[in-house]
């Protein structure tokens, strides 16, 4: 009898192992494989914002489930600059990851990301799974953008030239978010299309528990850097990984 028992136990044990293996694969074999195209689309509304707050949006994108209620926050303190915002975001002890409260002090950057959570999830997937061809992607839509003589240096940002294009604020730590047609500026449908900017917004000391003044892409080597930490989340590690950020009280 205890014989029997006891093979019946190993019996279950290998099922549950073998299922969970199985479990596994799967997992493994879901992890998406988007064509260039794909990819192309998926970047062309973020493709032009500046390379620090790309990085906080890529990143943020793949905490997608988290977004709504960020962009409904943000949205309800949208009154709330500097200083006064970061108290408010740090007193609220805010259960998002640190790339999702990064972008707090941009609600029409969160609103955007929540009024569309297909392409949100799709974008974050993308990051998780294919980071050095969704970089690729970006690239590749600023050439066409650089191009067309849409994207180019102005007050709000300054563009470089070269086999990598980087946006950069023009003023330190002041943010214009820009606002654009893909359709017109990635395909050269309207000579003489302006990019147009929103309000600009101040990210200052205040914002370096959240990764800011230390946000860079290193476009060569497909990495991004957030606080100056490299930020790692991939499709294998997504359960476990922990943004690179170091929460401290505001300035």
């Amino acid at each position: 009898m205890n014989q029997r028992r006891h093979v019946s136990r190993t019996v279950v044990e290998c099922s549950l192992a073998l299922a969970l293996l199985a479990g596994m694969t799967g997992l493994a074999q879901a992890q998406p494989q988007l064509p260039p195209a794909e990819l192309d689309r998926l970047v062309s509304r973020i493709a032009l914002y500046p390379d620090p707050l790309l990085a906080q949006v890529l990143s943020a994108a793949t905490y997608s489930d988290e977004i709504p209620e960020a962009a409904k926050w943000a949205d309800e303190h949208h009154y709330l600059t500097g200083n006064a915002l970061a108290a408010a975001i740090s007193g609220d002890h805010l259960p998002w990851d640190p790339s999702v409260q990064a972008l707090l002090p941009f609600p029409s950057v969160l609103e955007t990301m929540a009024a569309d959570m297909t392409w949100t999830t799709q974008l974050g997937d993308a990051v998780l799974a294919q980071r050095p061809d969704v970089m690729d992607a970006v690239q590749r839509m600023r050439h066409k953008a650089q191009g067309f003589g849409y994207l180019r240096t102005n007050a709000q940002v300054i563009v470089s030239t070269g086999p990598y294009i980087t946006i950069l604020p023009a003023q330190p730590d002041f943010y214009c978010v820009p606002v654009y047609d893909p359709a017109i500026v990635f395909f050269g449908a309207r000579p003489g299309y302006a990019i147009n900017f929103g309000f600009g917004i101040g990210i200052g000391a205040a914002f370096r528990p959240w990764g800011w003044g230390g946000v860079r892409i290193g476009w060569d080597t497909h990495a991004w850097f957030v606080g100056e930490r490299p930020w790692g989340r991939t499709w294998a590690n997504r359960a476990t990984y922990v943004s690179p950020r170091v929460f401290a009280a505001p300035l």
